[in-house]
């Protein structure tokens, strides 16, 4: 590969963003693979894992997506067996999602697959570096999606974001 050529962009933030991004995306593209999943059903997982049974408007507020990508991740994530959808009692229009047992098992997985791309993401880094690397990332979210009408909340910094914050321990055995 001929290292004379670079990208006329690669002094700046977003192009550091959108490769880091990009290959951030394909390493847990691979590892979900072995699990055989696809990138993006996994945050499904995470969420329902994390939270619990939800609804599908829920789900789709917490994944920042319209409530019909969520409904079609669902429904592929539905057709493996690894979440099944109950209609509310006394309202059928609310459809609440939540893990199988198999997809209970697959969450914990990611999970761990999760904590291993992050930890190879992030060598070399110091925790006081993770953390404000993260605290950056949430400000400029929080800026674009201020611009372009997305939801702002769960932008927060780290000392505003409870339980959401890994502790220093942890990210040191990541490291």
């Amino acid at each position: 590969m001929n290292t004379d050529n670079k990208h006329p962009s690669i002094k700046s933030v977003g192009w550091a963003l959108v490769q880091a991004s990009r290959l951030h995306r394909s390493r847990t593209g691979d590892k979900l693979s072995e699990l055989g999943l696809f990138a993006g059903q996994e945050q499904v997982l995470q969420a329902l894992g994390t939270s619990g049974p939800m609804t599908m408007g829920e789900l789709a507020a917490i994944l920042r997506v319209r409530p019909p990508t969520a409904s079609k991740t669902v429904s592929r994530l539905s057709a493996l067996k690894l979440v099944e959808r109950h209609t509310e009692p006394g309202d059928a229009r609310v459809v609440r999602v939540k893990l199988t047992k198999e997809g209970k098992r697959k969450a914990a997985a990611i999970d761990d697959l999760w904590n291993e791309v992050e930890g190879e993401l992030l060598q070399g880094f110091d925790n006081k570096d993770r953390k404000r690397l993260r605290k950056l990332l949430r400000r400029a979210a929080k800026n674009l999606a201020g611009l372009t009408g997305a939801d702002q909340t769960g932008f927060d910094t780290d000392d505003e974001v409870e339980g959401l914050e890994v502790s220093e321990p942890e990210l040191a055995a990541t490291a």
